[in-house]
């Protein structure tokens, strides 16, 4: 379940247990699968766990093998062309006005897609793998991913805050937002990216108790991803946040739903 109290005296505390988190997952790729839009449970080979797995094509800048300190255009884009739809995220990139920069502008274009374009300078496209997974000591979930360049050139962590929005940016560094690191995988040991999940909670307390005071259901996995995922360049379509139901305390709660199986890596 999701547990959220509060007390006069202590902060309030909103966590996830596993068995909803796998419940909102089901939830989640059922909406998924209904719009064919990549996700996939992916089971470890050997285990019993798994997460939720979506590959993407986006462009974005990044350096030049030429000239490492250049960086090419950005194109904030988390999806493929054909799968965007309206998106929702709790901030969104603001929209400067052309004369306040003499050699960016800023502007969205007609997918509602925000780009920064500069002069003399080409955009790049990138393959993204997003994994979600459930983390045991900050029981929330977390967004693992990777990004290389279509010739198999995997990104640096020093190219992949360049891809991310300055107004992103900002906030990752100066407010209450995840970090984005680079570790291992937990459970396939190779070397990820990572929105840390230290303060997680101290962003969902407000969703989530705003929620139980109107009496409302919220699914914690799409909630928590359209805040996080567009960071990162993965946007979240709005029908994610107006059909996926909450998950019901009586509905079964496999750890790995058949239906939702793939292939173990």
């Amino acid at each position: 379940m999701i547990a959220c109290g509060h007390s006069n005296d202590q902060m309030s505390s909103c966590v996830l247990d596993e068995e909803t988190f796998c419940r909102c997952c089901q939830l989640f790729l059922e909406h998924s699968h209904s719009l064919c839009d990549g996700w996939s449970w992916q089971l470890v080979k050997g285990s019993e766990e798994g997460y939720l797995r979506k590959v993407a094509l986006g462009n974005v800048r990044i350096r030049t093998s030429s000239n490492p300190n250049q960086i090419t255009d950005q194109y904030i884009q988390g999806a493929s062309s054909d799968q965007r739809q309206g998106r929702t995220s709790p901030f969104t990139p603001h929209k400067e006005n052309d004369d306040d920069h003499n050699d960016e502008q800023y502007y969205d274009d007609d997918d509602g897609a925000v780009c920064c374009m500069q002069d003399s300078r080409s955009s790049g496209v990138i393959q993204y793998e997003y994994h979600i997974l459930y983390s045991y000591s900050y029981q929330t979930p977390v967004l693992y991913f990777r990004a290389s360049t279509l010739e198999g050139r995997s990104l640096s962590l020093e190219e992949v805050w360049d891809g991310v929005h300055p107004n992103y940016r900002q906030r990752l560094q100066h407010g209450p937002w995840d970090t984005i690191t680079q570790q291992e995988h937990p459970l396939l040991g190779q070397s990820f990216f990572v929105l840390h999940p230290c303060r997680t909670e101290e962003f969902m307390r407000p969703v989530l108790q705003a929620a139980l005071e109107e009496h409302r259901q919220v699914n914690y996995v799409v909630t928590w991803l359209s805040v996080v995922g567009p960071v990162v360049g993965l946007d979240v379509p709005l029908s994610y946040c107006t059909k996926v139901p909450a998950p019901s305390h009586t509905s079964p709660s496999p750890l790995q739903p058949p239906a939702l199986q793939t292939q173990p890596d």
